[in-house]
């Protein structure tokens, strides 16, 4: 096998024909602006044309279910081994899947307590084991004494009546086993709770669930059990009932009461049987250990947060909660945090009564995902948290965890911004993992921005030199170690013309400002009292005012508790009209001093293809109008509606607007395939055929926003509002970019640019969950120049961060902490970088400390 990844002729996107070798078994980091084309080269390219080759490897069968994937556009790949691809997307909002499904954790658990799970009768508490069929017949004759004494005439109670349930609520007609039963010698059977005679023609309808128990014998009441005969005719019954029972039978006594006994679980103080105990006992998904009130939701319903009333949150039906391990149920370790599940996880492995070779290997598995997990920061977790509620680059190492786990060599893994959400002191422990996973052989290619990852890889790509049109070209390519020098030395001049090396060499940096904006005695805050949501404790937080605020930590902290789950929310109550259920706090002050709230997160723009930057800003609206004034389109009468792909008239109905159909892949995403009518242009004919300046409506749709800014800049509105998206670094951007095809971070500077484009802002508090997602360090940058405007109108700012650059630049802070999860939600440290850098016990005080001395972080 070639040691080398050989490319040839890349032009996916805005990549310019280029060729690269990447040696094998490194890890690889790709570098560069945004746009530059990185993510183009590694997922568009690398990735895709190793899925691509994989489908290609399955057989003919297995090909039409999965669909026909187009090469991308490379002339030639070599070297390339099979690909996984991790990135910030690929995370569930499925309300069933959980951290321990999706790492696989809860299928070992499930596991390991239909082997080593200990039963407890769910009504009375009492642990209960299997019985004999010598027991099942003493309890029998038990049951039949107590009858005996009991009956207030003193005369012999009527039979007891032994049924085997051979069918348990299923559909069908069954005559063929009634008729099998017949000739098996069998006279009765209790079918959907009536006797029925197996000589008589038992129709039942195969739409409908039905119980059927064989009639195995009446056994008088008054029999002598003490005589051997006796009671061999009893065990004999039991013995049979037990055969076609499936390890159950039912018990009828003269006063009609009912009593299940089985020979697996049977409880001995009120008899409760307990079905098989199997992995699905504890599946929340199948209605076989599901709860059957919620069906396995934890809610009253899909759409409410009510917690269910049967099951507590806990999804499962009372059977499933009753079997224990060490006094716990799965529900219980499921609710665990990582670091609680871990400990708990080694104290059982210790275990020799638990610990067998039975469970050795899902104890090993749970083990070794959970220590994966514990070492990349995110040991505040809990293992029950809903994957929806997962943040990119939390769901993105929480899936790192499973492909840990299944500990595969000579594998290709991409991965997208690993460290998004990691403070600076968990960098280094997924920086080790993720060279542990090289080291057993893998290659790993990390498109980064995070200077100390791009510092621990072997092979540095830097991809530009600018973004969009002005990208797609390699800068610089070679060992990490030569292209930047060791202990932080400074070279004089740029060895290449890379923008990221002058940065990694601080021959460019971020500046300090000249002077922060004080926060004086007495100035405007928004007080928060008691804030106890989550892991919060019971805190008292100020935010000053008119400043940009960074709230800091390690992750888990209880940043988002605060900033989104209680400020948010009780202001977007008050301003934005919304009924959101605010995080728990005692007061929440200083209102007057604001008139609006913004969250500018990073969710979607537009769920569909056709939202995109245009529709956003409010720009497509205008570019619209303009075509409808054209001399062309006042002749055929045409309006700006013509020329909207949202609505029927001039859009290609066959893709409607689209320009793309989807063709769904069964076992992998959705695949778009260009309209084979409008050859993707999303128009008609007669549509595209009216001009503005010499071009139509589509190929203003693909212009870049730099180049829309150039040819509309004689259009006041248009020019300002184009003006902004190339100022917050989306110049690269198309104009009808899908939605759907933005990073996060894109779409949250989209969205910033809609604000700065608003006439009067002042007075609005804008809060930002890691604006930096996505961002080379030159568009951090211009990220801090935009920010700072909001703040110079007279606006307010709130960021969540680690990134140190933001962080040294802002005017206060408020650091949380010191530890995650219930060992965090604590205020640390506030005030300037300076004041934090010096607080002992903080960790970001720690790293800030090093930046503001200029050292490298």
């Amino acid at each position: 096998m070639k040691d080398k990844i050989i490319i040839r002729g890349a032009r996916e996107h805005n990549l310019k024909n280029i060729s690269l070798e990447l040696p094998r078994n490194k890890m690889i980091v790709f570098t560069g602006l945004s746009g530059s084309g990185k993510s183009s080269l590694a997922f568009d390219t690398i990735f895709a044309e190793g899925q691509r080759r994989y489908i290609e490897s399955l057989s003919a069968y297995a090909r039409q279910f999965l669909g026909k994937l187009d090469k991308p556009d490379v002339d030639e790949i070599e070297g390339l081994s099979p690909a996984i691809s991790i990135d910030q997307k690929s995370h569930s909002h499925n309300p069933r899947s959980t951290v321990a499904t999706i790492t696989e954790i809860y299928d070992y658990l499930r596991v390991l307590f239909a082997r080593a799970g200990i039963p407890h009768c769910p009504n009375c508490g009492h642990r209960i084991r299997k019985m004999t069929t010598e027991e099942i017949v003493d309890a029998i004759i038990a049951i039949a004494k107590q009858n005996q004494a009991t009956d207030p005439k003193g005369i012999a109670p009527p039979n007891l009546v032994i049924l085997a349930p051979v069918v348990r609520g299923r559909k069908g007609e069954y005559y063929q086993l009634l008729y099998d039963f017949l000739n098996a010698g069998f006279s009765e059977a209790r079918i959907d709770g009536e006797l029925k005679s197996l000589r008589a023609r038992v129709e039942l309808s195969r739409y409908k669930q039905h119980t059927i128990e064989l009639i195995i014998d009446r056994i008088p009441g008054a029999m002598d059990f003490a005589d051997k005969e006796n009671r061999l005719r009893l065990a004999e019954a039991v013995e049979t009932a037990l055969k076609y029972g499936q390890n159950v039978l039912t018990i009828i006594t003269g006063d009609k009461t009912e009593t299940h006994l089985s020979a697996e679980f049977t409880c001995p103080n009120d008899s409760f049987a307990f079905p098989e105990i199997e992995p699905r006992l504890f599946s929340f998904n199948s209605p076989y250990g599901a709860c059957p009130q919620c069906n396995g939701l934890g809610t009253e319903s899909l759409f409410s947060e009510k917690i269910c009333p049967a099951c507590d949150g806990k999804r499962l039906r009372p059977e499933s909660l009753s079997i224990l391990i060490a006094d716990k149920n799965i529900a219980s370790v499921a609710a665990m945090q990582i670091k609680d599940a871990q400990a708990f996880i080694e104290e059982i492995r210790a275990d020799k009564k638990i610990s067998t070779d039975i469970t050795e290997t899902p104890l090993r598995e749970i083990s070794n995902r959970l220590s994966f997990m514990n070492d990349v920061g995110l040991e505040y977790l809990t293992l029950d948290r809903k994957a929806g509620t997962l943040s990119g680059g939390e769901a993105q190492r929480i899936r790192l965890a499973s492909q840990i786990g299944s500990r595969l060599v000579g594998t290709l893994y991409v991965l997208d911004e690993p460290t998004i959400g990691l403070h600076q002191r968990d960098n280094e422990k997924l920086i080790k993992t993720l060279l542990n996973l090289r080291d057993l052989g893998n290659t790993i290619i990390i498109v980064e921005h995070d200077e100390e990852t791009i510092r621990a890889s072997d092979y540095l790509v830097d991809i530009g030199p600018g973004a969009g049109r002005h990208g797609g070209e390699i800068v610089v390519a070679g060992e990490v170690g030569k292209l930047l020098p060791s202990s932080g030395k400074k070279p004089k001049t740029s060895a290449a013309k890379s923008l990221t090396l002058d940065y990694l060499n601080k021959l460019v940096e971020i500046p300090l400002p000249e002077a922060r904006r004080r926060v004086k005695k007495n100035h405007d805050v928004l007080k928060i009292k008691g804030a106890t949501a989550h892991n919060l404790k019971n805190i008292d937080v100020e935010i000053p005012l008119r400043r940009l605020v960074c709230v800091t930590g390690v992750s888990g902290s209880g940043k988002s508790s605060l900033v989104y789950d209680v400020l948010y929310k009780q202001l977007a109550n008050k301003f934005n009209g919304a009924r959101y259920k605010a995080g728990k706090h005692n007061a929440l002050l200083g209102l007057e001093y604001i008139n609006r709230v913004v969250n500018v997160d990073q969710s979607p723009i537009g769920r569909t293809p056709r939202s995109n930057p245009a529709t956003y800003v409010g720009a497509w609206t205008y570019i619209r109008e303009l075509f409808a004034t054209t001399e062309d389109a006042r002749v055929r009468g045409y309006k700006p509606g013509r020329f909207s792909f949202n609505t029927p008239g001039g859009r290609c109905e066959n893709c409607q607007g689209h320009g793309t159909i989807a063709v769904e892949m069964h076992f992998l995403p959705t695949v778009y395939i260009q309209c084979d009518i409008c050859k993707g242009k999303r128009f008609d004919r007669e549509t595209l055929e009216v001009e503005y300046k010499k071009k139509n409506i589509y190929e203003i749709l693909q212009m870049t926003i730099e180049e829309a800014w150039e040819f509309f800049k004689d259009i006041p509105w248009l020019d300002e509002r184009l003006g902004i998206l190339n100022e917050v670094g989306l110049e690269y951007l198309q104009l009808g970019q899908p939605a759907t095809t933005l990073s996060g971070g894109e779409a949250q500077r989209i969205k910033l640019s809609a604000e700065l484009g608003k006439r009067d802002t002042r007075r609005t508090l804008y809060l930002l969950d890691e604006p930096t997602t996505g961002l080379h360090f030159e568009d951090v940058k211009k990220l801090l120049e935009v920010l700072s405007r909001l703040v110079d109108r007279g606006n307010s700012v709130v960021v969540i961060e680690h990134n140190l650059d933001v962080i040294k630049t802002a005017d206060w802070v408020i650091d949380l902490g010191p530890e995650g999860g219930d060992r965090g939600g604590k205020v640390v440290a506030t005030g300037p970088p300076e004041t934090i850098s010096k607080k002992a016990g903080s960790f970001t005080g720690e790293y800030l400390k090093k930046v503001l001395r200029g050292q490298p972080s």
